[in-house]
């Protein structure tokens, strides 16, 4: 991962608490990032954080969506974010976008990858809140698990990250964010598309080397084809 937003707090290490490597700290901002975009528009202070915060210059495709990002987001106005995310996620009976596994894998809401995740989150210790309407396969909230895997010092390694990302948002995740770039209603969600696409391409690679600790690879959930 070379590549994430200059906007991560700084890890504070405790006697005997099992610190977050940097590189899974990034990945977890990005997520995070990517969960607060997803599941409400950027309000004046997101955009400004995104449209100031130091980017590389590197030239591989996730350094250039940051940028892309960055220029969106100072050319963004806040008001305007509300109308941009309410046509392609919400609208008139629904949205330009369907932000759910269950309809990218099998075209209805509410299927077997929805029922998978709940029995996934219930093993790793995560709880649907009661405020929440939204169905957990909701790609927000899959950036939000993610980032909480990622981050938290607790027992979830790498191989149970990676065994998450292959079995529920490897199948489907960055083809939503490349519909997002085709979207009519996307202008600021294009380059947040864009910036997803590489992102998750990115921690595939990442998360392909990972073995577990007996040397044998992560077998990976593929959608079976139709």
């Amino acid at each position: 991962m070379n590549e994430a937003p200059a906007i991560c707090e700084t890890t504070t290490v405790g006697a005997g608490v099992v610190t977050v490597e940097p590189e899974n700290k990034l990945r977890a901002d990005t997520y995070r990032l990517l969960g607060r975009l997803l599941s409400t528009p950027p309000d004046d202070a997101t955009l400004a954080l995104l449209a100031t915060a130091p980017t590389s210059e590197e030239d591989n495709l996730l350094a250039v969506a940051w940028r892309l990002l960055a220029t969106s987001a100072g050319r963004a106005v806040a008001n305007q974010m509300s109308s941009e995310y309410e046509a392609l996620f919400i609208g008139l009976g629904r949205g330009e976008l369907m932000p759910y596994a269950s309809w990218y894998l099998t075209g209805y809401l509410m299927e077997q990858p929805l029922a998978q995740l709940r029995s996934d989150m219930r093993e790793l210790g995560f709880e649907r809140r009661d405020n929440v309407s939204e169905p957990e396969d909701h790609a927000a909230a899959l950036c939000e698990i993610m980032a909480l895997l990622a981050a938290e010092d607790h027992a979830c390694g790498l191989a149970q990250q990676a065994k998450f990302f292959h079995t529920h948002v490897e199948p489907w995740l960055a083809r939503f964010f490349r519909d997002m770039q085709q979207a009519r209603s996307a202008c600021f969600y294009r380059a947040v598309g864009q910036l997803g696409e590489q992102f998750i391409e990115t921690d595939q690679r990442y998360l392909e080397m990972v073995q577990r600790p007996d040397g044998t690879a992560i077998q990976r959930n593929r959608p079976v084809a139709s």
